[in-house]
C-alpha cells in the first residue's frame, strides 16, 4: 500500500466533457476509505426523492445549478455550494436549465457480508 499523495484527477478536464449523466469520475484506487465521485444531470433531470444511506455525504457544486428538496425545504444548488446530507435524510436533486454537476464524498461503505443462520 502506497502511503504517497497522488493526483487521481483532474476536475476541469472532467467538467469539460459532461456529454453523458450520472456518475462521469469516481474513485477507484484502493486500499482507500472515502467514495468520492462526480456525478452530472442535464437540464431538468433529476434524481428521485430517496432515503440516504447510513452515511453522512458532503456534496460541492462544480457547475451549473438546481434544487434539493428534503423534507419540505429546497435548498438552492449552485456553484460553490457545500451541502451537507446527515445521514438517513429523505433527499432529491433536481438539475436546473443549465445542468448541474456535483462532487460527492462519503466513507466508504464496508462489503456486503454473508453470514450463515445459526
Amino acid at each position: 500500500m502506497s502511503t504517497q499523495p497522488r493526483q487521481i484527477g483532474n476536475a476541469a478536464a472532467i467538467l469539460a466533457n459532461t456529454s453523458t449523466a450520472g456518475a462521469i469520475w469516481r474513485v477507484t484506487d484502493e486500499p482507500r476509505q472515502l467514495d468520492a465521485n462526480i456525478i452530472h444531470l442535464p437540464a431538468g433531470d433529476r434524481i428521485a426523492s430517496h432515503q440516504g444511506p447510513d452515511l453522512d455525504v458532503l456534496i460541492h457544486v462544480l457547475a451549473g445549478s438546481g434544487h434539493l428538496d428534503s423534507g419540505g425545504q429546497s435548498l438552492e444548488l449552485a456553484s460553490g455550494a457545500l451541502i451537507w446530507l446527515p445521514r438517513g435524510s429523505q433527499r432529491a436533486v433536481v438539475a436546473g436549465p443549465d445542468g448541474l454537476t456535483y462532487f460527492s464524498v462519503h466513507p466508504k461503505r464496508p462489503p456486503l457480508g454473508i453470514t450463515r443462520p445459526s
